[in-house]
C-alpha cells in the first residue's frame, strides 16, 4: 500500500539573529505604546488588553528607521518562504502593512485570517514566560464531518490544531488564508510582537 501526504500547509519558523536590533525594536514598540494616543484609544474601544498600532499608524518603516531595518530583514525571509511555497510571482512579495502589539496579561486575539494578503507573519520581540502560543487551525476543519478525533501522539500534520510557541526574536510566517489565533497570555510582563502582511 502506498500512502501519500497531500495538500501541504507550510509554516515557517526562523529567527532574527540581531540582538541589537531586537533591543531597539523593543524600545521603539514601548515608545509607540506610550505616545500613540489614537492607538491606545482604539485598543480600549475594541477590548484589546494592551496596545496595538493596527488601526492608528500605517507608516512605521518610514516613521522609525528601526522598523525600516526590520523590513529589510523580513523581505529576505518572506521571499525565501514564497519560493518554498512555489508561488508563481512576477516579482517578490511586497510589504502591505506592519503593526505593533503590546499585550498585557489576559490578552487574546480570537481566530481570524488576513484577507487581501498572500503571506502574513509575526516577529516576537519580548516573550515573558506564559505569553501564550500561536494556535494554527487545519483549514479543512469545517469539512471533516464524521471524522474521528486524532490520537494526541499522532503526527503533527494530522492534528486539527498546531501550537507554535514563540521565543524572543522568533519569526513565524504562514499563508494569509490560514486561520490562527493568539492564546491567552498568562505572563506577568507585557508580550511584544510586530505583525505584518505581504501582498
Amino acid at each position: 500500500m502506498t500512502t501519500r501526504r497531500l495538500f501541504a500547509t507550510l509554516f515557517s519558523e526562523s529567527a532574527l539573529d540581531d540582538p541589537v536590533l531586537l533591543d531597539e525594536l523593543e524600545h521603539s514598540c514601548r515608545t509607540l505604546a506610550e505616545d500613540d494616543g489614537a492607538g491606545r484609544a482604539w485598543s480600549k474601544a475594541h477590548g484589546y488588553r494592551g496596545y496595538t498600532s493596527y488601526a492608528s499608524l500605517n507608516d512605521l518603516p518610514q516613521r522609525d528607521p528601526v522598523f525600516g531595518d526590520l523590513v529589510k530583514k523580513l523581505n529576505r525571509h518572506v521571499s525565501a518562504f514564497a519560493r518554498e511555497c512555489a508561488f508563481a510571482l512576477a516579482r517578490p512579495p511586497k510589504l502591505d502593512s506592519l503593526w505593533v502589539n503590546v499585550m498585557k496579561r489576559g490578552a487574546v486575539h480570537s481566530g481570524h485570517i488576513h484577507p487581501h494578503s498572500i503571506i502574513s507573519g509575526t516577529i516576537y520581540v519580548a516573550v515573558p514566560p506564559g505569553s501564550g502560543a500561536l494556535k494554527l487551525e487545519d483549514p479543512r476543519l469545517a469539512m471533516l464531518m464524521a471524522a474521528p478525533t486524532r490520537l494526541p501522539d499522532g503526527a503533527p500534520d494530522l492534528q486539527p490544531f498546531v501550537y507554535a510557541e514563540p521565543t524572543p526574536g522568533a519569526i513565524f510566517l504562514w499563508e494569509s488564508w490560514l486561520r490562527h489565533e493568539v492564546m491567552p497570555s498568562e505572563a506577568k510582563d507585557e508580550r511584544i510582537s510586530i505583525s505584518f502582511n505581504y501582498r
